[in-house]
């Protein structure tokens, strides 16, 4: 029986994006490695579980090379995403999905002790209901990224929507931490104000909310409300932001409270938006930059 201090599942994806300034093509990239990359600094024991190709497994190297233990099961197709950026403002974008690794099921999920999964999806055709009630019955605590529901993938076209969630109050009550961006936050709950969105997703039944939007992030535990700004010198690495606050958050909260920790997160994510790709630094890099914070 494997023994793990936190555990984040969800799709890698092979991307393709379209802009103005230029064009790529074959990026990988998904939730689960941002956020296990910005947790490797704990040294603690983490795993990521995915679904993909086998003859796109050595993407998943940088993941091994950090110590992160990887469970893949292979299936027919890797998940593709194709983000098309149709003016100069990164913000405005369309995203479809081209291909579709499949929903996790309980077979995916290897002999282990129980613990924090992390459940971080591309789009909605990941996880469902069912499966959460499944993890939750098998005794592990659960940590969702609202975009795992909210990105709603349209089955005829693939384009991405964002939509609300029908099962959203089960889906909170399911979960010991609920995290979501500013714009899910209107989606689920109607406004975009941090306090009340926060507040509305603690009543739905989550024990624990952290809210990143474009500033910094916001958290709220038993009633009780912080906020962090990111203090990142430039944005070339803005991908990956909310996915490496989550990361950091997680792993530093299991031995500290919910403040600390939010400032911690916000301050390894605002190095790692200096720089493409995941973070990179080290735990000093991480005190330093918090003791640099106001």
């Amino acid at each position: 029986m494997n023994r793990y201090d936190l555990v984040f599942m969800g799709h890698e994806s092979i991307y393709e994006v379209d802009a103005p300034e230029g064009s790529a093509r074959g990026l990988p990239g998904g939730a689960s490695s941002f956020g296990a990359l910005a947790a490797c600094w704990s040294k603690r024991k983490i795993a990521v579980i995915t679904r993909m190709a086998q003859e796109d497994a050595p993407t998943l190297e940088p993941l091994k090379a950090a110590g992160i233990d990887v469970y893949l099961q292979p299936v027919a197709e890797t998940t593709h995403l194709r983000i098309v950026h149709p003016t100069g403002n990164p913000d405005e974008r369309l995203i479809v999905q081209t291909r579709n690794a499949g929903f996790f099921v309980s077979a995916d999920v290897p002999p282990m002790e129980r613990c924090l999964i992390h459940l971080a999806a591309l789009t909605d055709r990941e996880f469902s209901l069912e499966f959460m009630r499944h993890l939750k019955q098998r005794g592990f605590r659960l940590s969702v990224d609202m975009q795992s529901f909210v990105r709603q993938v349209d089955a005829e076209t693939g384009i991405i929507r964002f939509k609300d969630v029908p099962g959203k109050r089960e889906i909170a009550d399911l979960a010991d931490i609920v995290k979501l961006d500013i714009v899910e936050a209107e989606v689920l709950t109607g406004t975009r104000d941090m306090e009340k969105a926060a507040e509305r997703v603690e009543e739905w039944g989550a024990l624990e909310t952290v809210l990143t939007t474009s500033d910094g992030a916001f958290a709220r535990h038993k009633g009780k409300t912080y906020f962090r700004k990111f203090s990142n010198r430039s944005s070339h690495g803005r991908t990956g932001r909310g996915d490496t606050t989550t990361g950091a958050y997680l792993a530093r909260r299991i031995d500290h409270g919910v403040e600390e920790s939010l400032g911690f997160a916000v301050a390894l994510a605002s190095i790692k938006m200096e720089t493409p790709g995941p973070f990179r630094g080290t735990l000093q890099d991480v005190l330093a930059r918090m003791s640099e914070s106001p």
